[in-house]
Order: C-alpha cells, then structure tokens, then sequence
C-alpha cells in the first residue's frame, strides 16, 4: 500500500445463506475448518448467485457484494452510489468491521469511526455524554483526549440539553445528531457516514455536509460516504464508485459516476405512492398528468404539466406544515421549484388533501427531470420528507421556431414589442 494510500480493498466479497442464521449446518461449518486446516480454499465459495433482487436464484447462498476493488487516498472524499440493494451498505459494515468478509482483503492505515444506521454504537440506558466516551474509548483516545472535544461535540449535535439524559429517550434525529458529532470530532484518520444523515433535518444535513469537507480539505482525514442525494455527492466528493448487483459497475470522478447512474438508471413514472410512514401527516401520492387529465410522464415542449399531490393527515394537531417541489436535471440542478405557501396559505385538515399546480408549457427545455418532493413539519422543524419521486420526459415536438438551437436550463415564451 502506498504512503499516501490509506484505504486499499482487494477482491473483497461477502456471501451470505439465504433463510439461515449463522454460519451455516454443522457439516458446512466441518468443511470449512477441514479445508482451512489443509490451506485449501472454502468449498463453498463458489457456491452462489449475483445479488439480483429482481430474480429468484436456485441457490441457497448469495453474494452480496463480489470482486470489489478499490483504493483511497489520505484526505480524499470517495462518494459511494447505487440503488437499494446493491451492497452499499454491506461493504461499509466490512470497512467498519462490523461484520467480516468472506474473501478478500481490507488493508487500512489508521483509525476508523463510522455512522451507519441510527443508535449504532450507542448504549440505550447511558446518557450522552458516557456514550462519548465509550465511542472514544472504542477508538483508542484516552479520557483527556475526549474532554478536549467534549463540548465541541456536544455544542455540534444540538443536543447540550439532554446530554446527561439516557439515549434510549432521544428521538431518531437527536441520535443521529449526536451519532455524527462523535465520529466527526474524534478525529478518526477514515470517517464512514451511510445515508443515515437522512435523518436529520436539512439545516442539520447543510452542517454536516459542511463539516465533511473541512474534516478532508483542512484536516486531511478520508471520508467514504454514501447518499442517494446526488446534489450532495457532486459537492463533497471527487471520485465515486457506482455498486450494481454486489460489484463495481463503474468508478471515476464523482461528476462522469453521477452522470452514468443516472443515465442508465432513470425510470420514468407518473405516479408516485408512499408506504404509510409512522407521522402523523404526510405526502401519499404525486401524480403528473396532461392537459386532458392524462397519465404520463412525456410532455411536448409546449405542453402544461401537471402535478396532483395527495396529503393524509392521520391527527387533528395543529402543526404547520410546507409542502413544496423542486424540477431537477440530470445534473441535479434545481432548475424550477415552487411552495404551496408561495400564493396562499392552506391549511390541512383531517383525512386527504389534494393540492394541485401545474408548469406552464414553453418553460422546460428538452431532457429528462426529476420531481424533488420536499414536505416539512415547521413547528418542530422537522423534515418529513425529502425524495425524488417521479421522473419525466420533455421532448422537442412542439418547440417553437428556433428553440431547438438554445442552450438554456429553461427557455420561455417571453412577449415581445417593438417600440
């Protein structure tokens, strides 16, 4: 491994036995130690399917993750990227040894800390600031070195309040907060954040993106990091990798891994429909349709589109709420967005609501965009919800003399005089 070379994974892969806890049967386990004994390779290795969710294998083993290999360099921000179930999260539980390989080999050259899923690492019936120390003490510092950082992390988190308070009563975002303060300030030399950061409220995710970046451009220490939020990937990363099925479909600088995944992963649809989520309120459905009422998600330049969205309010509270959308491109660009509080004030009662607003025709230029859903709790400052759920086409039949030749982001139908 070279000097500057920190992280270095060679041929790393994970199998795993479908139905099973463990290991495996007894005689599975026999057979390995058997063929360990007599330096041979594990029988079973072989044995198993690609990570391919859509499809029913034959076989009882398989591989989350297979033939990865990859290297990071000291103060690099090395963004990873692919859909649900294609071995994210897998390969940061090896990288943070939280569970081991089954082939392959992970060489490190220092201290790891990572974030991975809400409340990991954290014992429920100790207060905050024991967890601290527990987290430090796991890392190797010694008590002086965390009180050096104690009130930093305190103070980042938000949470000066209940830091004498057992975990078990934080909430989800409290922990998180929390979580992340204690991984960010106890200067691991290789920092592993997950999604996780979801979470948190958006002026939290602004703080912590913000505090990536000074952990790699003014510390330099390495962050591997993983989002489905491209816009947050473009700005903290430099180089990607992109995981498909269990194995690195493709790696390079963070803009040409972006520009490939979504290229070749943009489904579009119409019609966007949430599972019930444990809020009291929240976005059920967004829908796009024509001028005629239409289902779609491929419009004539020209074209009014049209958006429906459905609220379902399970509780008579009285909390303000904010609906919004953002219309993003390829390059994750926000190129229009939009408030239901921008004209009028509504209010949303009990049971469904429906909102609706439309994007005037002769506004969009040709390409492929994505819906950004964004609703918000303003009394607790909370963000319910954030995603991208729908994605549609807008194409050049019925662009207007000259249009085809612009560049814009956006190209209305201006009035014109002559004076």
């Amino acid at each position: 491994m070279g000097s500057e070379t920190i992280l270095k994974v060679e041929n790393l892969g994970k199998q795993y036995r479908l139905g099973l806890v463990g290991t495996g049967t007894i005689s599975h386990d026999l057979n390995r130690w058997w063929s360990r004994i007599r330096g041979k390779e594990d029988p079973y290795l072989k044995v198993g399917e690609t990570n391919i969710r859509s499809e029913k294998g034959s076989s009882d083993y398989v591989w989350a993750i297979r033939n990865i290999n990859f290297e990071v360099k000291q103060g690099e921000v090395l963004g990873i990227i692919g859909k649900n179930g294609a071995g994210k999260s897998t390969l940061l539980k090896i990288l943070s040894r939280v569970t081991s390989p089954t082939e392959g080999v992970v060489k490190t050259n220092g201290r790891i800390a990572s974030l991975l899923e809400v409340g990991t690492g954290f014992h429920p019936e100790m207060t905050g600031r024991e967890n601290i120390y527990l987290n430090g003490a796991i890392l190797g510092m010694t008590k002086s070195e965390i009180n050096k950082k104690m009130d930093e992390i305190i103070e980042f988190s938000g949470c000066v309040r209940y830091v004498d308070t057992p975990v078990k009563r934080y909430s989800s975002g409290m922990r998180v907060r929390l979580a992340f303060a204690v991984a960010a300030f106890l200067e691991p030399d290789i920092l592993v954040v997950d999604e996780v950061l979801a979470v948190g409220d958006a002026e939290f995710q602004k703080r912590a993106i913000g505090k990536m970046q000074d952990i790699s451009n003014t510390d330099g220490r390495t962050v591997l990091f993983v989002s489905h939020n491209m816009e947050s990937m473009a700005r903290l990363c430099k180089r990607g990798i992109l995981l498909h099925n269990g194995e690195i479909e493709y790696k390079g600088q963070i803009n040409d891994v972006i520009d490939y995944y979504l290229s070749n992963n943009l489904e579009f649809k119409s019609v966007f429909n949430e599972d019930d989520l444990e809020e009291h309120c929240f976005v059920k459905r967004v829908s796009l349709a024509n001028h005629n009422g239409e289902s779609t998600s491929s419009f004539k330049f020209n074209e009014d589109i049209f958006l429906t969205f459905e609220v379902v309010k399970k509780t008579s509270d009285t909390s303000d709420y904010n609906l919004s959308f953002a219309v993003v491109n390829p390059n994750n660009v926000v190129i229009l967005s939009s408030s239901f509080s921008d004209t009028n004030v509504f209010s949303i009662e009990e049971g469904i609501n429906t909102f609706k607003v439309s994007i005037s025709g002769n506004m969009l230029n040709k390409g492929d965009y994505k819906i950004r859903l964004f609703f918000y709790n303003n009394r607790e400052h909370k963000a319910i919800q954030r995603i991208d759920c729908l994605n549609f086409k807008v194409n050049e039949i019925g662009f207007y003399k000259n249009a085809q030749i612009r560049r814009a982001l956006i190209i209305p139908k201006l009035n014109w005089v002559k004076l």
